[in-house]
């Protein structure tokens, strides 16, 4: 029987598992206010353009959702990548660490597992995305669409224009990709 103030393998293995999650929560809380972020700077940048009736203004929110929508979905890979790691690395060498100490072992972090066989778990990542890429990539298209049919036709404008509808084309791709809809199967893996 271990002391209260040894260090065990399983200890460590949980101080780890805490560690972690606290780094999940925290990302978690981030990446939910870049949301509250990305509408608070979009209605500002859209305000002004709308109180001053100049279109090139809205060139500020292609950027800016950008920047905003790429910190997003960095937090969201990463408690993604949590999560993982938790699933496929951690509780595995915990439970046979358990295995190895008591008669009847018991699975560990059951509901990093549970939580991901909802069977409304697909649906739910497809609402995910289309919402992820109408905030970062639909309000600034559509903010460059409304530049297009208004001008000012300068010729510097319209190439930041241009060049910012590959970039938020780009941060469309990488949402897309980072959904990982492809590798999701009946058992929500």
């Amino acid at each position: 029987m271990a002391l209260p103030d040894e260090v065990t393998t399983g200890r460590l293995m949980l101080a780890e598992y805490e560690r972690i999650k606290e780094e999940q929560r925290t990302r978690i809380g981030f990446r939910d206010n870049l949301l509250y972020a990305t509408f608070a700077a979009m209605a500002g940048v859209i305000a002004v353009a709308v109180s001053a009736q100049i279109a090139y203004y809205l060139l500020l929110l292609p950027p800016i959702s950008a920047i905003l929508g790429w910190s997003y979905l960095v937090n969201d890979e990463k408690i993604s990548s949590i999560g993982r790691y938790v699933r496929d690395e951690l509780a595995p060498r915990l439970s046979a660490h358990v295995a190895g100490q008591t008669p009847t072992p018991m699975p560990v972090f059951g509901w990093e597992i549970a939580h991901r066989a909802d069977h409304r778990r697909v649906p739910r990542k497809y609402l995910q995305l289309a919402a992820d890429l109408l905030t970062f990539c639909g309000a600034p298209l559509g903010a460059l669409v409304v530049y297009w049919c208004n001008g000012p036709y300068e010729a510097v404008l319209v190439i930041v224009s241009i060049v910012e509808a590959a970039v938020v084309g780009l941060l469309a791709a990488q949402i897309a990709g980072y959904a990982d809809l492809d590798r999701m199967d009946a058992s929500g893996g």
